[in-house]
């Protein structure tokens, strides 16, 4: 395995470095990682809290990936043809273009129903103040970073509690981490306590997006503007990602249980207060 050091000697074609030397290096902290946890399950609204977990439990493979792909012609490939994914995910007037049913058609209408951006994702990330550097790493970071919604729609995971666990899991599939773990098992292990009492095979639902996510390729090395335009489920059969299966009988469960998946805590009032009747 290549010393850490090492990656600020490796440069691609068009003399990026794959690390920059001023590049911190993360320092493994499971105490860290557990503690920030237990404040981002307190205050789920604080995406720093997400960030600092990732920190603290840094991958042995990040790096070896980072550079596997970044140095690779697809890598030079993609970094030429879609420099910036916010760009091309946000313009949905030329996304619209493609033929109904494409996946794009799809991710337009998900980021439109929820309100979201793929550059108010950056802003958000941006707002944290973090330092930027002109390396690979920051690259690969930004590509994992713009690809999230468009994981959510692949895989049919909803913005819910338990959507986003099964994404974080899914993605641990893709790229293996310790954070994603923590995050994806912990949460979904708390949203079972919430609903206690509930048949929602809730841990079921997290193992499928976990296999779900290892057995596709990786999302972040395909040229997302050519799938854009294509077919839905022809892109999904080709990813290797199924129904997720699970995750959709946790929310037909909840819903014949009376339970609302996008409002647990609400759920949970209630479960607390007919106990107490």
């Amino acid at each position: 395995m290549i010393n850490p050091s090492d990656y600020s000697a490796l440069f691609a074609k068009d003399g990026t470095v794959v690390r920059h030397a001023d590049r911190p290096t993360p320092r493994y902290s499971l105490p860290r990682a557990i503690k920030n946890f237990r404040l981002l399950m307190k205050d789920k609204e604080d995406t720093s809290l997400v960030f600092k977990i990732y920190e603290s439990l840094p991958s042995k493979q990040f790096m070896p990936r980072v550079a596997a792909l970044g140095l690779s012609e697809r890598g030079e490939d993609l970094r030429r043809t879609e420099p910036s994914l916010p760009e091309i995910l946000d313009d949905h007037a030329e996304l619209r273009k493609t033929p109904k049913g494409s996946l794009a058609h799809a991710y337009c209408d998900f980021m439109e129903s929820e309100g979201l951006t793929a550059a108010g994702l950056v802003a958000e990330a941006e707002s944290l103040g973090r330092p930027k550097y002109d390396d690979l790493v920051q690259w690969y970071g930004d590509r994992s970073r713009d690809t999230h919604d468009l994981f959510h729609v692949l895989t049919g995971y909803g913005r819910d509690a338990l959507g986003e666990q099964c994404v974080l899991l899914f993605t641990h599939g893709q790229s293996p981490s310790q954070g994603h773990l923590l995050i994806g098992w912990a949460g979904s292990a708390n949203i079972k306590s919430m609903v206690r009492g509930s048949k929602a095979p809730v841990m079921g639902a997290a193992l499928q997006a976990k296999r779900t996510g290892k057995g596709a390729p990786q999302l972040i090395d395909q040229p997302i503007r050519e799938l854009l335009k294509q077919p839905f489920d022809d892109v999904r059969r080709a990813l290797n990602i199924p129904e997720p299966t699970q995750y959709q009988e946790c929310h037909r469960i909840w819903k014949a249980e009376g339970i609302d998946p996008y409002d647990l805590l609400a759920s949970e009032k209630s479960q607390g207060e007919a106990l107490a009747a």
